[in-house]
């Protein structure tokens, strides 16, 4: 129930609305500035989080945060933008016509299969952090909380970053690269001594690329295909996000039971930032051609 009520609070929903109101110039920017903001709160809340439980215990905490999630209901009714604005040129497409065009477009795969490599990275550092920490001898939990925290709070400065460098650069080339220096920084973390330092370093660094592809992406997304379906298309894309999200996190477990160890999962994020990576790079970021409606 939480996925569910989650998938009605992700970028894909707000970057319709921004992409719809924001100008082609600063569009990747204020997306970027969005991202940064639930990054903020990634990191705002661990924190928070934490001290809840520690007062409260985790039952009450979680009765404070659904009180807290409530401030979401007034936000939404914010998220207005005026109907024309939905309509790309004149040109009228169905959903139907969006999503075939969409799937026969090769950019559009591309980007797609890029996603599921961040999906599968993210979740699975996000949830097996911890336990392997746990199960390298660092049991202090307080390593693995600032490592979190960490994450977040360098994910404001990506993403923000990645938001600004796409409006003045091809965004492909940057998707490359973020996937490439996360693969570079996996490998960094693995082969350097394990201690409380290390994994601060490396959740500042990981942070700092972990969701600068959003952006970039949904920007891609919207210079080729336009705004009027960028939520449906995002929602589809991010779809694939989830998938690689889910098999971060099971396939995460399932080989630590079949092989004692993390190394195996280590490697294969590795292995997939190395392909998104190379993926991304065929990525043409032109608006697609559409025949004009005939005249009447």
């Amino acid at each position: 129930m939480i996925g569910i009520a989650q998938s009605g609070t992700t970028y894909s929903v707000v970057y319709g609305v921004i992409g719809r109101v924001a100008s082609p110039e600063k569009r990747v920017w204020a997306m970027g500035i969005a991202a940064a903001a639930g990054s903020f709160g990634q990191f705002l809340m661990i924190p928070v989080e934490q001290t809840l439980i520690s007062g409260v215990g985790w039952q009450n905490a979680l009765f404070v945060m659904a009180l807290m999630a409530c401030a979401m209901l007034p936000l939404a009714f914010t998220l207005r933008e005026p109907k024309m604005v939905a309509h790309d040129g004149g040109h009228h497409q169905t959903i139907g016509q969006a999503v075939r065009e969409a799937f026969g477009n090769r950019n559009f795969q591309l980007l797609t299969l890029g996603y599921f490599v961040c999906g599968f990275q993210v979740v699975f550092i996000g949830v097996h952090l911890a336990p392997y920490l746990k199960d390298k001898g660092l049991t202090d939990p307080k390593i693995a909380t600032v490592a979190l925290a960490l994450i977040g709070l360098f994910n404001v400065f990506g993403t923000y970053t990645a938001g600004a460098m796409g409006q003045r650069m091809p965004k492909r080339y940057l998707l490359s690269a973020i996937y490439l220096t996360r693969s570079v920084v996996i490998t960094g973390y693995l082969l350097l001594p394990l201690t409380a330092a290390s994994t601060w370093v490396f959740a500042a660094m990981i942070g700092f690329l972990w969701l600068s592809t959003v952006p970039l992406t949904n920007g891609i997304i919207a210079q080729v295909f336009g705004v009027k379906y960028l939520s449906m298309l995002s929602g589809v894309v991010f779809f694939s996000h989830q998938i690689g999200s889910f098999l971060g996190a099971w396939l995460g477990g399932y080989l630590y039971d079949r092989t004692g160890g993390y190394n195996t999962v280590w490697m294969i994020a590795i292995a997939l930032g190395v392909m998104a990576a190379v993926v991304n790079l065929p990525i043409r970021e032109h608006a697609v051609v559409r025949p004009q409606p005939a005249a009447a």
